[in-house]
C-alpha cells in the first residue's frame, strides 16, 4: 500500500483543584444527550453538588470571554479520564461496516456504502460515549507523542488503530485505522480553534482519507463544525454545523447538512444528505435522513424506495483491545496517565492536578532539552509530508484547501516507520517519573 496522501486564564474557585481547557475534538465537554421530553432536573448532566460552580463558571468565565478559547481554567468536575488521542478510535467502532465499501464493485454504491460507514461514526465522536446522565467530561489534553495503540476482532478480521499526538503547538492528533485483508485504510489528522460568543463554537482543521486498495480509490472526508447548546440549563450537548463533504476519486460527491432542533419543531442532531456526480448536485443518485445520534434511511432518489437504514439502539460495537498496563509503553495512552485518571475516579482533585502536571513539567523539560539541542521531537509512526498532490486534488474539487499552517504541517503514517517501531519507542524518555 503506498504511503503517500496526502488566552485568557480565570482562576476559578471549583472544589480544590483546577485545569487547563483546551477544545478538543468533541469540544469541551463529553456530553449525553438529552430527550426534549426529559425535564431539566432528569436532563442535569452537571452533578447536583456542583451546579453552583458549573452555572459560575458559564457566567462568569465563558460568557465574560470572547476570542479563542485556547486555555482556560475549567472546574475539576469536568474532567474525563479518558485521553483525546482515544477518540481515534470512533472512526471504526463498526468494523463490517468500515470495510464493506470494499466488497462493492459498483463504484456508485461504493459511494454510498462510504457515506453510510461516515454517518455510523458521528454519534460516538460527537455525542457521549455513555448512555447514562451525568457524565459529561473535558478529555484530558495529550501530550506530544502520546500514542494510542489497539485493535478490533470481528467478522471483519483484524483491524488496527494507531493514534499519535504529533504536534503541541497547535495541538495535532493523527490517527490511522487499517484493515489488511479487506485493503482498507483510513488516516488523517485534526485540529480545532474554539470560540465562545454567545454559545462555544468549534471549527474543525484538518481531513481523513478513507483508502481502498483493490480500487485505488481514495475518499477525501472534511470536518464539520459544531457547537455546544444547553450551557445555562447544565444539560450541555453537541450540535453539527453546516455540511461535510465526501470527495472521492472515482467522481461522486457526498454532502451531509446538519440542523439542529428548532423553537418549535425539529429534533436534535437532525441531518440530511445526497450523493450525486461531481457537479451535478441537483441531480442526486441517493439521499438520506435521519437524526445522527439515533437513526438514518438512505433512498434511491428517483425511486424513493430505501436502499439501506441504520438504527445505533440495533447495532452492537465491536470492542477496541488494548494490550495491558503491564505491556504498555510509557508513551501509550492508558499507562501515561493512569496515576491521573486513578485520582480522578476517587475523586481526589488535588491528587490529579499533582499527577497532572507531573506529566505537564516533564513536556516542557523536554522541549528545553530539545531547543538547546535544536532537534524536534521525532514522531514514532507519523511523519510531516510534503508529497500530497492526491488529496490536494481531491480538496480542490469541493473547494476546501489543505490548511498546513494551522495544522503543523500536512501529517501521514509512515510504513517505514511502523516496521521499525519496537518497544519501548523512547528509551529513557518517560512523561513521568525521572529518565531512566
Amino acid at each position: 500500500m503506498a504511503e503517500s496522501w496526502q488566552g485568557m486564564t480565570t482562576r476559578g474557585h471549583f472544589h480544590r483543584a483546577t485545569t487547563t481547557l483546551t477544545m478538543p475534538l468533541r469540544v469541551v465537554l463529553d456530553v449525553d444527550l438529552v430527550s426534549p421530553k426529559e425535564t431539566m432536573a432528569e436532563a442535569s448532566a452537571v452533578p447536583p453538588q456542583a451546579k453552583g460552580s458549573w452555572m459560575s463558571f458559564v457566567k462568569k468565565s465563558l460568557a465574560s470571554f470572547n476570542g479563542d478559547l485556547s486555555s482556560m481554567t475549567a472546574p475539576p468536575f469536568i474532567l474525563s479520564t479518558t485521553s483525546l488521542t482515544e477518540y481515534s478510535s470512533y472512526w471504526a467502532e463498526h468494523p463490517p461496516v468500515f470495510v464493506a465499501p470494499a466488497g462493492e464493485q459498483d463504484a456508485q454504491k461504493r459511494a454510498m456504502l462510504v457515506l453510510k460507514w461516515f454517518l455510523t461514526t458521528l454519534k460516538q465522536q460527537y455525542s457521549s460515549r455513555s448512555e447514562k446522565l451525568g457524565s459529561e467530561k473535558k478529555p484530558l489534553n495529550p501530550f506530544l507523542g502520546e500514542l494510542f495503540l489497539g485493535k478490533w476482532q470481528d467478522d471483519a478480521g483484524e483491524t488496527t488503530l494507531v493514534s499519535e499526538q504529533v504536534s503541541h503547538h497547535p495541538p495535532v492528533t493523527a490517527y490511522c485505522i487499517n484493515n489488511n485483508a479487506h485493503g482498507v485504510r483510513l488516516q488523517g489528522y485534526n485540529a480545532q480553534k474554539a470560540s465562545f460568543k454567545t454559545r462555544i463554537d468549534v471549527r474543525q482543521v484538518g481531513h481523513a482519507l478513507l483508502r481502498l486498495d483493490k480500487f485505488d480509490e481514495e475518499y477525501l472526508i472534511t470536518l464539520p463544525s459544531l457547537h455546544i447548546e444547553g450551557l445555562l440549563t447544565g444539560s450541555p450537548y453537541v450540535e453539527l454545523n453546516h455540511h461535510t463533504l465526501i470527495q472521492s476519486s472515482s467522481g461522486f460527491t457526498a454532502k451531509i447538512d446538519y440542523s439542529g432542533k428548532g423553537w418549535l419543531s425539529g429534533k436534535k442532531n437532525s441531518f440530511t444528505a445526497a450523493i450525486y456526480r461531481n457537479g451535478q448536485e441537483k441531480s442526486p443518485i441517493y439521499t438520506v435522513d435521519g437524526q445522527w445520534t439515533s437513526d438514518f434511511v438512505i433512498r434511491d432518489a428517483k425511486s424513493k424506495t430505501t436502499v439501506s437504514s441504520w438504527s445505533h439502539k440495533a447495532e452492537k460495537t465491536t470492542p477496541l483491545t488494548v494490550a495491558p498496563l503491564s505491556e504498555q509503553d510509557d508513551l501509550e495512552t492508558r499507562r501515561a496517565w493512569g496515576k491521573t485518571a486513578a485520582a480522578l475516579q476517587k475523586g481526589d482533585m488535588n491528587l490529579a492536578s499533582q499527577e497532572k502536571t507531573i506529566i505537564e513539567e516533564r513536556q516542557r523539560a523536554q522541549r528545553k532539552r530539545e531547543a538547546v539541542e535544536t532537534r524536534e521531537w521525532d514522531r514514532i509512526f507519523f511523519r510531516r509530508t510534503e508529497n500530497y498532490d492526491r488529496l490536494k486534488a481531491l480538496a480542490m474539487k469541493i473547494g476546501e484547501g489543505v490548511e498546513a499552517d494551522k495544522t503543523n504541517g500536512v501529517w501521514e503514517y509512515s510504513d517505514a516507520k511502523a516496521q521499525k517501531a519496537v518497544k519501548p519507542y523512547r528509551e529513557g524518555v518517560m512523561p513521568v517519573g525521572k529518565s531512566a
